[in-house]
Formats: structure tokens, C-alpha cells, sequence
């Protein structure tokens, strides 16, 4: 098994500290908190949980949270967000998670994708399948391959420049390096302006078709009992409901 090495997005110094400023708008997840309501998940695992985002969201609405990641970088900034102490924080994937029981575990914001080792993706399903409870639920998100949403994603549609409080002007674009089948690689390209240093992040997402995802969960023993639009990115993802049976 190939463990998750996080990206330079989420790790580097520099660039982890302007992540949640660069992707200011995240209503993407007022969807699975809404979801997590519906399904009355109390007890709720953020795999990928990143800058702590959801984690956070969900503290806020009364629920107990632990949120995992590999990447030192963004838990830490997790850590320092206002109200962090209310979240379990986990160093490492969900292939390592300790024992626990929830009600709910998600991947949101395509997490899913960002597991491209076969070994390591069937490691995270089995490792979250002992995490849940009976009947509890695992919902995440990934793109639908027929899209091709990676045509998007180049300097011409993604260029920007943000004004970041305490940093200054970022220049900052996406490009596709490579299409390899499933597997789609790219790179981030980040300029800051008050020093005029560039970083760049490469990162690799693996683009599965539906069938391939049930197939997987069902080997792994989850029912799965819904499959959902993304109602913010109709017709680009694929949302995935899988219960452990009861």
C-alpha cells in the first residue's frame, strides 16, 4: 500500500497559509451538512479534511467531529482556526485510523480522487467501513469522467490574482500535464507579488466511472443506497450514499 503523500498545496509552508483565501467560497459544503442533518448523524469522520473547513462547520452545528489528513501543513492551520479544540484532529490517512464508531464519514471536495493507489483507495473503504456504526453511512463526492471537467483547467479559464490581507497580490493558474486513462495530473502555479517568488504544486486526481465506485464498495460490504447529482455542479459529479449494513 502506497501511503497518501500530501501535495505541495497542502503541506508547503507559504502556500497552505493562502489556501482557504484562494478558495473563499465553500457553500459546496452546506450541502453535506445538510446531508449529515437528513441523515441524523451525530458522530461524523472528515476524511481529507484538509484546512478543517467542514470539520468546523459541523463543531458549529453541535456535532462531534474528528477530522484526518496527511498533511501536517493544513491541519495545522486547522488547529489554529477559532474553535479547532471542539474537532479530534488526525495526523495520517484513513487507512490508519484508530478505532471509533460514527454515524457519518464524507470525503467532499473530490478527496476521493486525490487517492489514486488502488491499494490505498481500498485500504480508506475498509478502514472507514470499521469506523462506521451499523447503519451508519459514507458520502463523498467525485467528478463524472464523461465531463472531462480537466478541459477547463488551463491558464486561459483559471488565471486570477487575489489580494490576500497580510500577503499581498497571488497570481495564480492551473494547467493540465498530463492525461494518462483514468489519471489526470496538473500543476498549480502560484506568483506572489510582494516578492515576486513563484511555487508551483503538482497534483494527480484518478477519475473512476460509477459502476467502477459501486463495484468497489459493494466488494467491501457497504450498500449502496443512493447515487446523487451534485445539486451546485449539476451534471459534473457523481455523489455517492453507501451504508454499512445493520
Amino acid at each position: 500500500m502506497v501511503a497518501c503523500m500530501p501535495d505541495d498545496i497542502f503541506e508547503h509552508p507559504r502556500l497552505v497559509t493562502i489556501y482557504d483565501a484562494l478558495d473563499p467560497d465553500r457553500s459546496d459544503l452546506d450541502v453535506y451538512a445538510a446531508i449529515a442533518d437528513e441523515l441524523g448523524a451525530r458522530r461524523v469522520l472528515d476524511v481529507g479534511c484538509g484546512t478543517g473547513s467542514f470539520a468546523l462547520l459541523l463543531a458549529d452545528h453541535g456535532l462531534d467531529v474528528t477530522g484526518v489528513d496527511p498533511a501536517s501543513g493544513s491541519l495545522g492551520v486547522a488547529r489554529g482556526k477559532p474553535g479547532a479544540e471542539r474537532v479530534r484532529w488526525i495526523h495520517g490517512d484513513a487507512t490508519t485510523l484508530p478505532p471509533m464508531q460514527v454515524d457519518l464519514a464524507t470525503m467532499t471536495a473530490n478527496v476521493a480522487q486525490a487517492i489514486v493507489d488502488p491499494m490505498t483507495w481500498e485500504g480508506t473503504l475498509r478502514r472507514v467501513y470499521d469506523a462506521l456504526r451499523p447503519g451508519g453511512h459514507l458520502v463523498f463526492e467525485t467528478r463524472v469522467p464523461a465531463y472531462r471537467g480537466w478541459r477547463e483547467w488551463n491558464r486561459a479559464a483559471s488565471y486570477g490574482i487575489t489580494e490576500i490581507e497580510g500577503v499581498g497580490a497571488v497570481e495564480t493558474w492551473v494547467e493540465v500535464t498530463d492525461v494518462s486513462g483514468p489519471l489526470v495530473s496538473f500543476r498549480w502555479t502560484s506568483v506572489f507579488g510582494s516578492d515576486g517568488e513563484v511555487l508551483t504544486s503538482d497534483s494527480t486526481l484518478r477519475f473512476r466511472e460509477r459502476d467502477e465506485v459501486e463495484a468497489a464498495l459493494v466488494a467491501h460490504g457497504y450498500l449502496v443506497s443512493d447515487v446523487r447529482d451534485a445539486p451546485d455542479r449539476p451534471g459534473r459529479e457523481f455523489v455517492f450514499f453507501a451504508r454499512r449494513p445493520d
